[in-house]
């Protein structure tokens, strides 16, 4: 009997010994962009805060928007880059979880109406009778802050149009689905947009813009309650690192369409709350 307790003792004590595995810190972005421009931003910027917190830290990519939600709601993803009306989505779900930083444009941010040229189309009146595309459903500047816009001019997209609002899924199909005729308009993120035609890849020939909104509050960096999984002072070290990005890495923040992060907070969003909540997309 002895023995046994010896044996038992000891076993315990070899598990004591043994260290802990480190939690590693996920971060998640909603893919609003293609797959390539994703990877290097995120994984970049994984790296550095890393390097900047200690924090041993990974993206791990999310298949649409909805499953970035899900993931954060859960607590598998501890800081997501979401649009407006994710972000109040995925925040919503989680107790004690902020929205912390966001890009200078994010606080006048804005959407834009394009069309095909081989239409007549110059407002929102125009858009009676074609057929148009959103991007994601689940976009706040795809679809959201659109549909919001369409109904303030009388237009309900479920009537105006030549048939059902197609959903495109992100904002670089939509304008490639308007530019080839398969939708007379669309609607998607300018700065996805202004991206695409700076870099060359619209044919601004065959696809123009036409409207664009007034602006609103849009993407941000959300996040968990960090400090009870890393430590006391987590959530500080990771803004800091946020804030601090785009000084080192210009290159990388070029993928963001903007030159830093600067600090936000959840009552800058209770507009797409609301706007959300008018609209029956959230109850």
């Amino acid at each position: 009997m002895k023995k046994i307790l010896l044996l038992l003792l000891l076993t315990m004590a070899l598990i004591g010994c043994q260290p802990k595995e480190e939690a590693t810190l996920i971060i998640g972005g909603i893919p609003d962009q293609n797959t390539s421009t994703l990877t290097e931003r995120f994984d970049e910027l994984a790296k550095y805060i890393e390097e900047e917190t200690g924090i041993k830290t990974k993206y791990v990519p999310s298949t649409d928007y909805a499953a970035l939600v899900t993931g954060f709601s859960r607590e598998e993803v501890h800081l997501g880059w979401f649009g407006g009306l994710t972000g109040v989505q995925a925040r919503s779900a989680v107790e004690g979880s902020e929205a912390i930083a966001h890009r200078p444009r994010d606080a006048k941010f804005e959407s834009v109406f394009i069309y095909n040229t081989a239409n007549e189309i110059e407002s929102l009146d125009d858009l009676k009778g074609k057929s148009f595309t959103f991007g994601s459903e689940s976009s706040t500047s795809g679809h959201l802050m659109p549909r919001f816009f369409l109904m303030e001019a009388n237009l309900n997209p479920e009537d105006a149009f030549s048939d059902v609002p197609n959903y495109s899924g992100s904002h670089d199909k939509t304008w490639k689905l308007v530019e080839s005729g398969t939708y007379d308009a669309g609607a998607l993120n300018i700065a996805v947009w202004e991206s695409a035609v700076d870099e060359g890849k619209v044919d601004t020939d065959k696809v123009k813009v036409f409207y664009t909104t007034p602006t609103y509050f849009d993407y941000n960096w959300s996040i968990t309650d960090v400090d009870k999984t890393f430590g006391e002072g987590s959530k500080e070290k990771i803004q800091a690192a946020l804030l601090s990005f785009g000084d080192d890495n210009p290159e990388i923040m070029d993928l963001f369409q903007d030159d830093s992060f600067v600090e936000t907070n959840n009552a800058n969003y209770q507009a797409i709350l609301d706007v959300a909540k008018s609209l029956k997309i959230i109850e």
